[in-house]
């Protein structure tokens, strides 16, 4: 029952940092399309900073429950499964979220960027970028259900 739990923890913080994947770049977008409204600009400023430091703080707590679902067998053996005994799927699972991390990093350095005043792509290129993380979190959600290897 306690791995349940865990996991489902870790699925509700995940869910909430991909919402935050995912809509980070349509703030980024709106930006680029706001010109030189400065009250528009100011306020999806304001909403990016926000969803920016709400997606760290999700991240990390689905870190913590990740971590313990993958290594907590260690620490509480009874407790807990060793969910990937050697096999090797949550290696490339685990390269995948670490790429979803970095784009979610390079995503809030533009937002900072833009703060400054540095200008952003087209919103035609933000709006390609933002498909990459739907491609990424495919991949993570097959390598889950699927543990091809």
């Amino acid at each position: 029952m306690t791995y349940l739990w865990i996991k489902s923890f870790h699925l509700l913080f995940v869910i909430a940092w991909m919402a935050t994947v995912f809509y980070l770049p349509r703030i980024l977008v709106n930006l680029a399309e706001a010109g030189g409204e400065a009250a528009v600009r100011a306020r999806l400023l304001l909403m990016g900073r926000r969803l920016y430091k709400f997606g760290h703080n999700m991240f990390g707590m689905a870190f913590l429950f990740g971590l313990v679902l993958w290594q907590g067998w260690r620490v509480f053996p009874s407790r807990l499964p060793n969910v990937t005994a050697g096999m090797h799927w949550i290696d490339a699972k685990l390269t995948l979220v670490a790429v979803l991390l970095a784009y979610f990093v390079v995503v809030g350095r533009m937002l900072k960027r833009c703060e400054k005043g540095v200008a952003l792509p087209s919103a035609k290129a933000l709006r390609w970028l933002n498909e990459l993380p739907v491609l990424l979190l495919l991949g993570v959600i097959f390598l889950v259900l699927a543990k091809p290897f």
